[in-house]
Parts: structure tokens; C-alpha cells; sequence
């Protein structure tokens, strides 16, 4: 992987991390890049990184940076020609009773619940790099409730006033980064996570940008699996984003 070279990004330092354990290929080790100091990572300069491949935790901009291994691969969809699949759809009807809330980022006693739920139910097991996923609410905290650039979080809320889903997103200059998603994972006839895709897709036509920035896909780990169904997505291959809809 190549340094990031432009000119809004010169000020910034580049260091790698220790290795730890991956939290997607079962007994590897990983290691990422992390772009210092954080203040300098404001919304101009997280656009520049995103666009190379970056994401944030907390206030850190990451990007993997592995030597042996190249698997995780940055991926975005294309939303002027995005059009959901039928299955897409279907889990748009299903869950579009749903009220939206966006919010300023911040934490909220509701929202870590529903996260720490989410946690025992689909990731008790996990490590996630240097975004350790736990019940923990300081590391909660860190994770998602603090950012230098431009956050939201969108929440979803049923007819009773239940949270059922939340969205932590950052706006880019040519998009929208979704940075983690939870919901109540305790009904597994639900399509959560596909219907809050399908929204933010909605959401961001009308900002009139062209991307929603999925994170990384690794073609190897089945909790990836769900990206390869949104298309027509870009992946960051050599440092350009080319096309790539033939992923099984």
C-alpha cells in the first residue's frame, strides 16, 4: 500500500501498529496504519483519507496495513446506479414503518443497550482491531461517540418508541461513510441491517452525493458476505477505484 500523497495531507504523520489479533481471518495477525496527530484529521482531510482507503475509529483514520496479507479491500457503491435487488427491496418494505431520528453524535443510554445486545448476540467471540468491539461503555464511548469530522447518528425507532436500529455515519465530500450499524439482532426474521443500507443510499441521493462507503470486504470472511449483494460497487485496488461487480 501506498502513503497518501495529497497535498492536504502532507502535514500528517503515518505510524503502524503492533500486531493484534484479526478480528475477521480466524489466527492472523493484523497490523493498521494510523494517520497523526488526530487533530490535524478534520472533515477536509477525512475526505482525502477516506478516498484512499481509510476509516475512522473514534478519532483515529486507520486504514489496514498487513505484510503478508492484502485481503481486506475498501469498497463503495455507486449510487446513481444503484438500484436495490428484489430481496433489497423486499427488506425495505418490511422494516419501512420504522421513524427516523438524525441525530448529533453523542451517547445515549438507549443506544448503548441495544449495542451491548447486539454484541452478546452477533459478536461475543469478536475483536475487531483498533476498534475493540465490547459491552463496555467507555470503550463504546471511544469507538463511536467521538470524531473530529462530520457524524451523525441516524436511529430508527418501531410504533412503540422501541430503538431498533442505529446508524453511526460520516458525510464525506463525495459521500457518506457508514462507520457501524447495530440493531436488535433478537428477531432473526428481521432485515436490519440490509434495510438500513437501503435507506442511507435513499438519504444521500437526496444530498446529491455519489458514494456510500462501505468499509472493507474480505472475500474470506462470511460476516463480509452481506456487501458483495449491493452493486454497482467500486473497490480500491492499487490506489484507483475501478469497478468490480463479479464478486461471487
Amino acid at each position: 500500500m501506498t502513503l497518501p500523497n495529497e497535498p492536504s495531507l502532507q502535514k500528517l504523520q503515518f505510524y503502524v501498529t503492533t500486531p493484534y489479533p484479526c478480528g475477521y481471518l480466524p489466527n492472523q495477525l493484523a497490523q493498521s496504519l494510523i494517520a497523526s496527530p488526530q487533530s490535524l484529521v478534520n472533515a477536509q482531510v477525512y475526505s482525502g483519507l477516506i478516498q484512499q482507503g481509510f476509516r475512522r475509529s473514534g478519532k483515529f483514520a486507520y486504514r489496514p496495513h498487513c505484510e503478508h496479507c492484502h485481503a481486506c479491500t475498501p469498497v463503495r457503491l455507486v449510487l446513481a446506479r444503484f438500484s436495490p435487488s428484489r430481496s433489497q427491496q423486499r427488506a425495505f418494505k418490511q422494516h419501512q414503518e420504522l421513524s427516523v431520528r438524525i441525530l448529533p453524535l453523542d451517547f445515549h443510554d438507549a443506544h448503548f443497550s441495544l449495542y451491548a445486545q447486539y454484541q452478546q448476540l452477533r459478536h461475543r467471540d469478536d475483536t475487531a482491531g483498533i476498534a475493540i468491539e465490547s459491552n463496555d461503555a467507555e470503550q463504546y464511548r471511544q469507538f463511536l461517540c467521538l470524531s473530529n469530522v462530520e457524524s451523525l447518528m441516524v436511529e430508527f425507532a418501531d410504533a412503540q418508541g422501541q430503538i431498533k436500529i442505529v446508524s453511526v455515519i460520516d458525510v464525506v465530500q463525495d459521500g457518506v461513510s457508514a462507520v457501524y450499524t447495530f440493531y436488535d439482532a433478537t428477531d432473526a426474521k428481521n432485515s436490519y441491517g440490509t434495510y438500513a443500507i437501503v435507506w442511507l443510499t435513499e438519504w444521500i441521493k437526496t444530498l446529491e452525493l455519489p458514494y456510500l462507503y462501505l468499509g472493507y470486504w474480505i472475500a474470506q470472511s462470511q460476516k463480509m458476505a452481506y456487501k458483495q449483494r449491493f452493486k454497482p460497487q467500486e473497490q480500491l485496488i492499487d490506489g484507483e477505484w475501478v469497478e468490480n461487480n463479479h464478486i461471487a
